[in-house]
């Protein structure tokens, strides 16, 4: 049977996405420590090779050579991603991927109707498959027994990818943060002070404090800031559990106020209320997640924090004055920013892994911070000097 070019490279690019999809689930299955999990993932992959089948025999009907599987494979950096960057995110880029899937099948059928009846099967499953892959990201159960379960496990699989795309998790962002800010800190300083003296031993000095600084400012802040937050997040929750014990019923009022503004009518908001209220503690989780965004005061670890930002900005800023231990002059400037520019593509590189950016477009655009940061206090060293 004929059908067009734009048909069969239809099917090829198809064929190519169920083969890498089957590659990640698997990767990702060989990281799960959760056997239950690694199973779900696992027959999510088998669901991937299955579809490939059915590609692979519409390919045979219409004539078209079936490619070799292993010539379809991640790049390096793509398995890195998928050995190293959290488990939750990597799934969420796949629920992220099989959605993307399943609207383009929706979105430009190909005009072949065997063709498009095919991917329409597909995209029903696809679409499955996100729900499976939201309740593994967020921990929920894998087989909920009732509408209510349902709905719920919904909810926070959409809640929890919206905190994903928010922030990353633990101490991976103070970490990055920190290397970036003492490189480039400190790359100021020692190109600033470089413009001002020439590239004498003082920017040795200058830079070695301006790194210790750097390092204690940032482990410090760090320990403080997440400790303060984790006090205020404890005292916010512990105010509202008391307002619950006194006062229930305007708390009840205050929660189907919220559910009324998110388009239910009076009636039905006060019955979710008073469902929710049978269980006080899931009224205070409610309550509390409706005011203050999470019903948990324990919002991160200030010891960690700390030694990762800390240590981070130390390794961070040290590169910069590494060259002046040895050199002097502008053939000490020149090296300590050649040095520096490379660091700086390597932290952007490096967050790449964890974020799943494009390691170029993350790199570059970490240089480039470099690149201004540098020449500004360079000029301006130039102009004191």
């Amino acid at each position: 049977m004929e059908v067009t070019p734009a048909v069969r490279e239809r099917l090829l690019d198809a064929w190519r996405d169920e083969v890498r999809a089957t590659i990640v689930y698997n990767l990702i299955a060989d990281r799960e420590v959760d056997s239950r999990r690694a199973a779900v993932l696992r027959r999510l992959a088998e669901v991937e090779t299955s579809h490939r089948d059915r590609l692979e025999a519409r390919m045979r009907e219409v004539g078209l050579a079936i490619p070799d599987a292993r010539s379809v494979a991640l790049g390096p950096w793509q398995r890195l991603q998928a050995r190293i960057a959290p488990v939750p995110r990597l799934i969420a880029r796949q629920e992220a991927m099989e959605l993307e899937i399943a609207a383009q099948i929706e979105d430009a059928p190909t005009g072949d109707a065997a063709t498009d009846a095919l991917l329409e099967q597909i995209k029903v499953e696809e679409e499955e498959h996100t729900v499976a892959l939201g309740q593994l990201r967020e921990g929920q159960p894998l087989a909920p027994a009732s509408d209510g379960e349902v709905a719920d496990a919904r909810l926070h699989r959409i809640l929890g990818r919206e905190r994903w795309h928010r922030s990353a998790s633990g101490w991976i962002p103070g970490a990055i943060y920190g290397a970036n800010d003492g490189l480039a800190a400190v790359f100021g300083i020692v190109a600033g002070v470089s413009g001002a003296t020439g590239g004498s031993h003082v920017v040795l000095t200058a830079g070695l404090f301006g790194a210790i600084a750097s390092a204690l400012s940032m482990a410090t802040g760090a320990f403080l800031a997440e400790r303060s937050t984790n006090e205020v997040a404890a005292a916010n929750l512990a105010r509202e559990r008391e307002e619950i014990e006194r006062h229930p019923e305007e708390e009840k009022e205050e929660l189907a106020l919220f559910y009324q503004l998110k388009g239910l009518t009076a009636a039905e908001a006060h019955q979710v209320v008073e469902r929710i209220a049978e269980n006080p503690d899931q009224l205070f989780r409610a309550i509390a997640t409706e005011e203050f965004g999470s019903a948990d005061a324990q919002q991160g670890n200030p010891v960690q924090a700390a030694l990762a930002g800390g240590i981070s900005t130390a390794l961070g800023a040290i590169i910069p004055v590494i060259p002046f231990f040895w050199l002097r002059g502008y053939t000490g400037i020149a090296v300590a920013a050649g040095v520096s520019l490379i660091a700086h593509f390597g932290v952007g590189a490096a967050k790449s892994i964890f974020t799943l950016r494009s390691v170029w477009s993350a790199g570059f655009e970490m240089t480039l911070a470099g690149i201004i940061v540098g020449g500004a206090t360079y000029l301006a060293g130039l102009a004191i000097g």
